[in-house]
């Protein structure tokens, strides 16, 4: 987007228009998936993530990354102070609309998520009443609309590029985020309805893959790897040395 700028990004949901709705809203819809991620470490990429409770989960270790102060680990989301394989689910919210290479932090992200473990991914959906705030001069350059929205659909391509089986992708808040959001209820139940896919915001649920799904054709000219997922063995240990337990 034209307007897209990395200077100023949400460092908190309450610097988000109606902030306090949106992260009800996505604690909400994550409230289903939490007893489903098990293991030792669930990771919470970017300040809003951090804000997000994920105490429904069995996941033994709760801890957050970012470049704010305040995070359990202060860091590049591009390079990850973090082992290889050690993390058993990652949460990122709205974070990608916000970063220069929103591919790089999710290969990144995949290079320290466990097979089989869970990606979360929240963002904001272009196909919604919320871009209208794109196409007037008077938002563009304020948040959120001076970040990029990407289409649901590249996000699924580059998890799938990745190795990564979409188990899940929703809507929600369908409201323009513009004015205050209790106006225009009927509008926003009838658009759920009618029209399910133009939530503002979008929930994409994703698994890392035991090992990538590569067709062979002739097994007699493919030189096969025996592909293993990576140990549990350890992956309690010690992440960082700036890591909270």
């Amino acid at each position: 987007m034209s307007h897209f700028s990395t200077e100023l990004k949400p460092e908190q949901w309450s610097d988000l228009p109606n902030g306090e709705a949106l992260q009800q809203a996505v604690a909400k819809q994550l409230e289903d998936w939490w007893p489903r991620v098990f293991g030792y470490h669930l990771l919470k990429l970017g300040p809003l993530s951090a804000e997000l409770s994920s105490m429904a989960s069995p996941v033994a270790h709760h801890f957050s990354l970012s470049s704010s102060q305040g995070a359990s680990i202060e860091g590049d989301f591009c390079h990850l102070p973090l082992q290889n394989a050690a993390i058993d689910a990652v949460v990122m919210s709205l974070l990608l609309e916000f970063e220069p290479d929103p591919y790089r932090i999710l290969r990144e992200t995949d290079r320290v998520l466990i097979a089989g473990g869970y990606l979360f991914i929240v963002g904001f959906n272009p196909l919604s009443p919320v871009f209208l705030g794109k196409l007037w001069p008077k938002y563009q350059d304020c948040l959120p609309w001076n970040g990029r929205f990407f289409m649901p659909s590249r996000v699924r391509d580059w998890l799938g590029l990745l190795g990564y089986q979409v188990v899940g992708d929703e809507r929600l808040v369908y409201h323009p985020l513009m004015g205050d959001f209790n106006q225009g209820k009927l509008f926003q139940q009838s658009l759920a309805s009618w029209l399910p896919s133009a939530g503002s915001l979008y929930l994409i649920v994703a698994r890392k893959l035991e090992s990538p799904l590569t067709p062979i054709r002739d097994k007699r000219k493919v030189r096969q790897t025996n592909w293993t997922t990576a140990p549990t063995a350890g992956r309690s240990g010690h992440l960082s040395e700036h890591s909270e337990n």
